[in-house]
């Protein structure tokens, strides 16, 4: 067969049409999808820009609320007394209005009283309405949580003990344990006598020490002292919420005081004690003295109550023997208001926390806060305890000033803290004799800071200052 040249010409101009419409159809595809992808990233780019200015928006939502509860401290609703969301109008100096941020604000209350304030901040521009973020944030105030100690006197932390989280005194500290943060003097030098193993008595660093496991880089003296006055609970309207806001209100025993026990299931057990035992102790503020009257010998039960939720604060008029298990956030405040004589609160056993709740507990002792005598060998506290007046610790004691079954309680191996100590008066745990080797109390301690109090801590703890701040940021859009 045989084939004309003009038509072998005709077949390969054919031929070269199809490749060019083929090859210009990928290059069109190719060009197209390079134009999408660049339209695309455009717009994720300016959706992206959008969005952290809507970012940014949200923020100014979050610090303007801050701003407001900084002049109107309980105002949850923006000045409206309604509920929300409240929408506010965003302007750029330069440029004017620019977006919007919408504010929705809760609150957490005890016995009617602010614990904290959970705003959710939402952000977004004019430009692009569905460039949305959402910011949301905890706002407290600090309180003694922050801290492992806050004493308004002088205090000695012995050799033989650690201490985890920031510490402060208003006066002198000698620092001879180990310890991992801020440890903090209201002076700048004070004298250091005999009662803090000084002798003979001499003039030292507002923080001093003479020990290998102290750390001086973490002493800073003289500081802001802490205000005691300002910190100071109003016990009176403690009573008032207990009688009226749903807590757990008991007067004066008729007898020694009230044993009370927590269950671990947000119950709690009340006994009034009707017998105690006499004995000699010792102590800095009134040296060697009977009538502390620490150790129970008899009780009588009297009830076994249910805890609110809503306004976790028990109240006695009475002297309050205390131990068990909390499974809640709970309040517990000793204070006779009706005779004007103050009262002790006397830790009587382990207090701990039940393993996976989100328990938080505060006592309130009017005056001394005691370490009982009849505590374990290993002893366990969780909490924060304060006595507003007094001193927190354990009195000396020495073998034969109690009958033959108490000497044993003398000498404790160990007392393990997991909470907050603020002590008025002077705290005192380990007693050492001349050679510095401990002979009441508790040879051994390890103490630190809950860091889980801080965000949340109990019901109508102290603050130390009155600005709120961040606890918890969080972007969830």
């Amino acid at each position: 067969m045989h084939f004309s040249s003009s038509t072998h010409s005709q077949y390969n101009q054919g031929y070269l049409l199809v490749l060019v419409l083929v090859l210009g159809s990928v290059f069109i595809m190719i060009i197209g999808s390079f134009i999408t992808y660049v339209i695309s990233q455009n717009q994720v780019v300016n959706f992206r820009y959008e969005q952290q200015r809507a970012t940014e928006i949200a923020e100014a939502g979050l610090n303007y609320y801050k701003w407001y509860l900084a002049h109107f401290p309980n105002d949850v609703t923006n000045g409206t007394g309604l509920p929300g969301p409240y929408v506010e109008t965003y302007s750029d100096p330069e440029g004017g209005v620019i977006g919007e941020f919408s504010l929705s604000i809760a609150s957490t209350t005890y016995c009617g009283a602010i614990a904290s304030i959970e705003v959710t901040s939402t952000g977004r521009t004019d430009v692009n309405p569905d460039a949305v973020s959402i910011i949301s944030a905890r706002y407290t105030r600090p309180t003694v949580a922050e801290y492992s100690f806050i004493t308004n006197d002088g205090v000695w932390y012995g050799a033989g003990g650690t201490i985890l989280g920031p510490l402060h005194s208003n006066n002198g500290i000698r620092m001879d344990s180990a310890h991992n943060s801020f440890i903090g003097s209201g002076q700048a030098n004070w004298t250091c006598n005999s009662s803090y193993g000084c002798s003979p008595n001499q003039t030292v660093d507002g923080v001093y020490t003479t020990s290998g496991n102290a750390t001086p880089g973490l002493f800073s003296f003289p500081v802001a002292p802490i205000d005691f006055a300002g910190m100071t609970l109003d016990l009176s309207d403690m009573r008032s919420k207990a009688q009226n806001n749903g807590g757990i209100y008991y007067g004066p025993s008729g007898g020694f005081g009230y044993n009370v026990t927590f269950n671990g299931d947000s119950t709690l057990r009340v006994e009034r004690v009707t017998g105690t035992l006499d004995y000699r102790s010792q102590s800095s503020a009134e040296g060697t003295h009977w009538g502390e009257r620490n150790i129970i010998t008899n009780d009588t039960f009297l009830a076994t109550h249910t805890i609110s939720a809503d306004c976790p604060l028990l109240f006695f008029e009475d002297k309050v023997w205390l131990q068990g298990d909390v499974n809640q956030k709970v309040t517990l405040a000793a204070a006779n208001l009706s005779s004007g004589a103050q009262t002790n609160i006397v830790i009587n056993g382990n207090i701990e926390y039940v393993p996976g709740s989100e328990a938080g507990l505060l006592v309130i002792a009017e005056d001394d806060l005691d370490l009982g005598v009849t505590v374990p060998n290993d002893m366990i506290m969780e909490g924060i305890f304060i006595a507003q007046n007094g001193r927190y610790g354990r009195n000396h004691y020495t073998t034969g000033w109690f009958t033959n079954a108490y000497d044993q309680f003398v000498l404790r191996n160990s007392l393990t803290r997991l909470g907050t100590v603020v002590t008025n008066n002077r705290a005192v745990t380990t007693w050492v004799n001349s050679g510095g080797n401990p002979v009441s109390g508790f040879r051994d301690g390890t103490s630190s800071f809950d860091r889980n109090q801080i965000d949340s801590p109990p019901p109508l703890t102290p603050e130390t200052s009155d600005v709120y701040s961040f606890t918890d940021w969080r972007q969830e859009g």
